[in-house]
């Protein structure tokens, strides 16, 4: 899957070699050999965590719109709002825990930092969910009856102690950034095998992660729905504990960078040369990398004004080179923007899609019936499946045609994705079109909890597609963010990603907020409206597909004219 290699090691483990290795050391701050430490023997703990994690991430993240309409109480756009708004701030996190880990804390310190948070913000959780029905008397707010005149309802204490848990949850959320970081850190650039190994430890990162999901979606919406809250909560904050323990049972074979939180990112705000300060370039300041080339076609954005040597020449120099740190940073921003349209839609899955499911024919056979949650296996599956398809049958007969490494550029495997993406919301349109008129069609219309006889498979072409739009688009950013920034900003780079995907969130929370007044004024039905036999969601997947084409028209645009900071490794996307 990664695209600037074309051969793979025979073996995931690396050669034996007893040299000292520069720049590394132990957790004790020894030296450290090679032979004996990093490597898959190192990143084998951080998969298992990784994938803890994301078992525990997504056992919250897939069935929560169904709690925040069942005990919680809320209306079905309130809690799609509140999800993506979570969702958001999750994604958001990381960009903020980056600069944390890479300035202050280094990598390691922030792992186990944000584990606590989270095992703790998972605690509270498992916890507000158990007590729920003990304190109400009801496992639906709906169903209880206030006492208005007497003293205040527990219901406001019980949700203060739900989002606060929630949130607490989304703070720890830099964990998963933090471990990928890290993980990518045992494995050495400078040396040919381990070069190879590292890019495919981002390929196992993405799988681990996607087989996580699927076993979260294979278990936890069942127990969730079907047996207690408080266990489905629980499970996954005994998820996160086990995988901090793997973390740490890997202590005596990590590879430590020795400049973390030292030259490698130096905070700027506060700090020498004052005229820089108040440029945007106050954010981070980082040691100039002397192991690029940059591209003659876009010197004229990065030129390097250097002086003369001179006295105050070294000073002055390392200003200049920073400052062009900072705008190979910025000129990512427009495709950045570009690509908040397809993220838009992407919120949907846990929301919306997971919605329509609640009122379809679930069952399989005679007595068994699916969680609609757990129908995002099948994004999973489709994740794992694609993934194999892209990287072992794609991406050779792609790269006969377009002579590049990796078959299509980073930017054309995003812009495909995107295309794709519009493709899907036309596709959820039409599907849930049929399925208001089956509901017309039976009567329903006015029976909200009523099961439309449509079978759940309908749905599957929209959950099918959003895992290969998965495959291409979001491992697509990552590789390109990672790939684009300065190396010495890696670990936010990755994070850029994630923002994308929280911006998007907010901005889906903004739109189903911003509909849901104005298609309800007047006493009319909202396009969220609680009876989604009633609502108008299909309306709502067409304005997305819209919004979708307006974000692809000028990322191709960009693409096109796009220069890669590597011009040796990969061909420009102008070219092709």
């Amino acid at each position: 899957m990664s695209g600037s290699r074309s051969t793979e090691p025979q073996t995931p483990l690396l050669a034996t070699d007893n040299e000292p290795l520069d720049g590394y050391t132990d957790y004790k701050g020894c030296p450290i050999k090679r032979s004996k430490s990093g490597g898959w023997r190192s990143a084998s703990c951080i998969l298992a965590a990784g994938s803890l994690e994301r078992f525990a991430y997504f056992g919250i993240e897939s069935n929560l719109i169904n709690y925040l309409t069942g005990p919680i109480g809320e209306s079905v756009a309130t809690a799609a709002a509140n999800v993506n708004t979570w969702v958001g701030v999750v994604s958001l996190v990381p960009i903020f825990g980056a600069f944390v880990a890479d300035s202050f804390l280094g990598r390691y310190k922030s792992i186990i930092i944000a584990a606590i948070l989270y095992i703790l913000g998972l605690g509270l959780l498992t916890l507000s969910a158990t007590i729920t029905p003990i304190v109400t008397g009801a496992s639906d707010f709906q169903d209880r009856t206030k006492n208005e005149s007497g003293p205040e309802s527990p219901d406001k204490y019980i949700k203060a102690l739900f989002f606060g848990s929630l949130y607490l949850v989304a703070l720890a959320q830099g964990y998963n950034t933090f471990l990928q970081a890290f993980g990518a850190n045992q494995f050495d650039e400078k040396h040919p095998e381990e070069s190879i190994a590292k890019s495919s430890f981002f390929n196992w990162w993405f799988c681990v992660g996607a087989m996580g999901a699927i076993a979260t979606h294979l278990i936890l919406p069942y127990i969730q729905d079907n047996i207690n809250w408080g266990i489905g909560f629980g499970i996954p904050c005994l998820a996160v504990i086990v995988g901090l323990i793997l973390f740490l049972l890997g202590n005596k074979t990590y590879r430590f960078p020795a400049t973390i939180g030292d030259k490698e990112v130096e905070i700027r705000y506060g700090k020498k040369d004052k005229g820089f300060k108040k440029s945007i370039s106050a954010l981070y300041i980082v040691a100039p990398s002397s192991s690029r080339e940059e591209s003659p076609l876009h010197d004229e954005f990065l030129k390097d004004d250097s002086p003369p040597a001179g006295d105050d020449s070294t000073n002055i120099n390392e200003t200049s080179s920073k400052t062009k740190e900072i705008k190979e940073v910025l000129r990512l921003f427009p495709i950045w923007v570009t690509c908040l349209t397809y993220t838009i839609g992407h919120a949907q899955s846990c929301t919306l899609f997971t919605k329509q499911a609640t009122t379809l024919d679930r069952s399989i056979g005679q007595s068994y019936s699916i969680p609609a949650a757990a129908l995002r296996i099948i994004i999973a599956l489709s994740v794992v499946f694609c993934s194999i398809i892209y990287d072992r049958i794609f991406v050779p007969i792609a790269r006969r045609i377009t002579r590049y490494s990796s078959g299509i550029t980073m930017l054309q495997r995003i812009g495909i994705g995107m295309a794709i993406s519009v493709l899907n919301m036309v596709i959820a349109a039409v599907i849930e079109k049929k399925r208001l008129k089956t509901a017309r069609d039976f009567g329903l219309l006015d029976i909200p909890n009523a099961t439309v006889p449509m079978s759940f498979w309908w749905l599957a072409p929209q959950y099918l597609l959003f895992g290969l739009v998965d495959v291409l688009i979001n491992v697509g950013m990552q590789e390109f963010f990672y790939d684009q920034v300065p190396t010495e900003l890696r670990c936010l780079g990755l994070s850029f990603s994630q923002g994308t995907i929280g911006i998007g969130d907010f901005l889906s929370s903004f739109l189903v907020s911003m509909i849901d007044k104005i298609t309800s004024q007047g006493g009319r039905e909202s396009w969220f409206s609680d009876n989604l036999n009633r609502a108008h969601v299909d309306y709502f997947y067409w304005l997305l597909a819209g919004i979708g084409v307006v974000g692809l028209i000028p990322f191709v645009c960009l693409a096109k004219s796009y220069i890669y900071r590597e011009p040796n490794n990969i061909k420009n996307d102008s070219d092709v």
